[in-house]
């Protein structure tokens, strides 16, 4: 039998594709035990949404079982948060990553795109909440089909509901769905970090928040008070829309939140009738702004009425037609998002990092 340095060299020929580091260097490699011919270890990655953990260890116990003299071998999956700690994590202490969903103007789709990568990462195996932080807007609870209002306990901290297996909060819990929210800009970032602060949100993988369309109040002051993992910018390809998201880029860049990528929403229409693909909206704008601005391209979501049908319905496509293109789609682009953050991790002892600026020391057209 092998002893255990001549199984962690064979083990360091199984590669992180994203990471280009072994598993072993990486340290996924634990609890490494031979008794007779039998090996077991666990293998411990930074998310269990990893795209690739089903090829890890796969490959992983193909090393070690061409090793003379092992008959067995059991590869023990588990995850473990990054052991970097982000500014203000003691803000949401249980949340592993804190990642923005936002667009530079309103009508691009970032909500149903919000509603379905979250639905994506938990279908991966992740834990996965949804804070809805377009308060003069919100439409998470009708696009999860979210029916229980949060519960509230003598401290007066919210408990969030579940939906397909998220925890959401929105404003719409606390408001009539016909009734206007009229209030100054102070009042809707206050109300957004009430959705931080006294929400228990528990042990989290991921936390998407469905920002506001721009770059107003409620995007500087979730950036100055939540330990944001990154961003993900949605545009659709109308350059129309395109300059807003690249502004919508410029502020995150603006308060040291990295961009962990763009999605196109809205690319193309395939006809059912005779299967000719129609740029409605044109298409490939936000993968040439993504190269341009040298940030991931995360991909795109073509036109299909079933993603709109399936938002009213309270039943996200990636659920209800995972076979469907924008299905595929939806998983892919979360698969991505797991990726870019698994590399941004990995950077962090670089000089990157998730430090946001003071407010007074942002230019006052910035703050006009």
């Amino acid at each position: 039998m092998p002893n255990q340095e001549q199984i962690l060299e064979a083990l360091k020929a199984v590669q992180d594709p994203d990471l280009h580091k072994d598993i072993v260097t990486l340290g996924f490699v634990r609890n490494l035990r031979i008794e007779g011919t039998k090996v077991d270890f666990d293998l411990v990655l930074t998310t269990p949404a990893c795209p690739v953990k089903d090829r890890l260890s796969e490959e992983a116990e193909a090393a070690v079982k061409a090793l003379p003299g092992v008959e067995q071998v059991e590869v023990r999956l588990s995850s473990a948060p990054s052991t970097h700690q982000p500014d203000k994590a003691n803000a949401l202490p249980g949340v592993r990553h804190v990642i923005a969903i936002a667009s530079g103007k309103g009508g691009v789709g970032k909500s149903t795109v919000t509603a379905n990568l979250a639905c994506a990462l938990a279908s991966l195996g992740a834990t996965v909440g949804v804070l809805d932080a377009d308060i003069y807007g919100p439409s998470q609870v009708m696009m999860l089909g979210v029916s229980d209002e949060p519960e509230i306990d003598d401290n007066k901290r919210l408990y969030p509901p579940l939906a397909h297996g998220l925890k959401v909060i929105s404003m719409a819990m606390f408001s009539g769905s016909d009734e206007a929210v009229v209030w100054r800009g102070p009042m809707v970032s206050q109300m957004a970090q009430n959705f931080v602060r006294q929400v228990e949100w528990g042990t989290l993988d991921y936390l998407l928040i469905d920002m506001p369309p721009g770059t107003g109040d409620v995007q500087l002051t979730l950036s100055q008070s939540v330990p944001l993992a990154g961003a993900v910018i949605v545009s659709t390809p109308q350059d129309v829309a395109l300059l807003d998201a690249r502004k919508g880029l410029k502020m995150f860049e603006k308060v040291s939140v990295p961009v962990l990528g763009m999605v196109e929403n809205m690319s193309g229409f395939v006809c059912d009738g005779c299967g000719k693909r129609h740029d409605i909206f044109k298409s490939g704008g936000a993968e040439r702004v993504s190269r341009t601005l040298g940030v991931p391209y995360l991909g795109s979501i073509p036109i299909e009425p079933a993603v709109a049908q399936c938002g009213d319905a309270g039943v996200p496509a990636v659920l209800a037609h995972p076979e469907s293109e924008s299905g595929k789609q939806f998983l892919s682009i979360a698969q991505g998002l797991v990726r870019s953050l698994s590399v941004l991790d990995a950077t962090k002892d670089t000089g990157l990092t998730n430090s946001v600026i003071e407010w007074d020391s942002l230019p006052e057209e910035e703050l006009a």
